[in-house]
Formats: structure tokens, C-alpha cells, sequence
């Protein structure tokens, strides 16, 4: 038995509504979780395991680390995880539109256009914190043995291709909803 066009559009609507619900308890996890995890992280992870996360080989790291290399190194590469979770925030809160059944506002399309800008800004800071990082854990090295070292992986790249993506669908949806409200007008 096919269902009405109009019974479509609501089953589909409550689908929407539904999902959004879960992507902002998603969303609320990342936001709660993922803070925590980069300090639990940093404070127990051995110094060749942070090495990695610098671009380093792990012999390049001579001795232990310091605690305030930890504390230092962490919090530089906790500077692209607030330029993500300000994103996530933002998706938050396009979600939380969505399950309300705003789905198609000049709002949602801000949103998404701030999650993009927040995400770009995020892998760009996650290049230069690592090589931030990489000077950071090996200070302790005698002089002619300090590290600098600079990475460009394919997270980064393809983090920051979701965020043109991201971005680009954004803008299409204004666009759509410019023209939607147009034809309105001449109706």
C-alpha cells in the first residue's frame, strides 16, 4: 500500500527529526569526551607514542619528558580540538534545529557554514601545532639535537576537503532556499 506524498514528507520529517536527536547527544559526547581524552592522553602516553603525534621518530626524544613538556605539548595540540569542537558546537546546534523540524532555514545554512569554517581552521591549526609540538618535546636534547619537524598527512587534506565540501553544500542550500523564496514572491 503506497503512502500519500504528504504521509511521505512526515514519515520522512519525523526520520530527520529523529536522527538529529542522536546527533546532538553525538554532538554533546564529542564536546564532553573528546577534552578529556586528549588530557587523559597526554598525561599517560609514552614519550615515543607523543613523538609520533609530532612527526618524530621516537629516538629523536632523549630522555623523559618533562611534565611541562606534557602540560606544554598538550595544550598546543588542544588548540585544533577547540577550532573542532567550536565546529562541533555548531553542528549542535544546526542538529537541534533539525530536530525541531527547521530543516531548510538561513540559519541551518549559517551553521553550516560556521561547522566548515571552524573545521578548516582546525586542520590548519593541527599543521602548525605539530611542528610546534615537535620543537616542544625535544627541547631537553642537547644543543644540535633540537627537532623542528613539519607534517602534511593525508588527515589533514582530507579534513580540510570535508570542510570545502561541507561548505560548498551550504552554500548550494541558500542558494535554493534565495531562489525558493523568490518564486514565492511571484506567486
Amino acid at each position: 500500500m503506497n503512502a500519500f506524498p504528504s504521509d511521505r514528507k512526515a514519515l520522512s520529517l519525523q526520520r530527520v527529526r529523529r536522527i538529529s536527536r542522536w546527533m546532538v547527544a553525538a554532538c554533546w559526547a564529542l564536546l564532553v569526551g573528546l577534552p578529556l581524552a586528549l588530557v587523559f592522553y597526554w598525561a599517560t602516553a609514552s614519550d615515543a607514542m607523543l613523538a609520533s603525534h609530532a612527526n618524530l621518530p621516537p629516538p629523536l626524544i632523549q630522555g623523559p619528558l618533562a611534565p611541562w613538556q606534557r602540560v606544554a605539548a598538550g595544550a598546543v595540540m588542544g588548540v585544533p580540538l577547540a577550532l573542532l569542537l567550536a565546529g562541533v558546537w555548531q553542528a549542535r546546534r544546526c542538529f537541534a534545529m533539525f530536530a525541531q523540524g527547521q530543516v531548510f532555514t538561513l540559519q541551518a545554512t549559517v551553521l553550516l557554514r560556521r561547522f566548515a569554517g571552524w573545521v578548516a581552521w582546525a586542520a590548519l591549526a593541527a599543521l602548525l601545532s605539530g611542528a610546534v609540538t615537535s620543537v616542544l618535546l625535544t627541547l631537553h636534547n642537547p644543543p644540535g639535537q633540537r627537532q623542528l619537524a613539519i607534517g602534511i598527512g593525508s588527515d589533514h587534506v582530507f579534513t580540510l576537503f570535508f570542510a570545502g565540501l561541507v561548505w560548498l553544500m551550504a552554500a548550494v542550500i541558500g542558494e535554493g532556499q534565495t531562489l525558493a523564496e523568490e518564486n514565492e514572491g511571484f506567486v
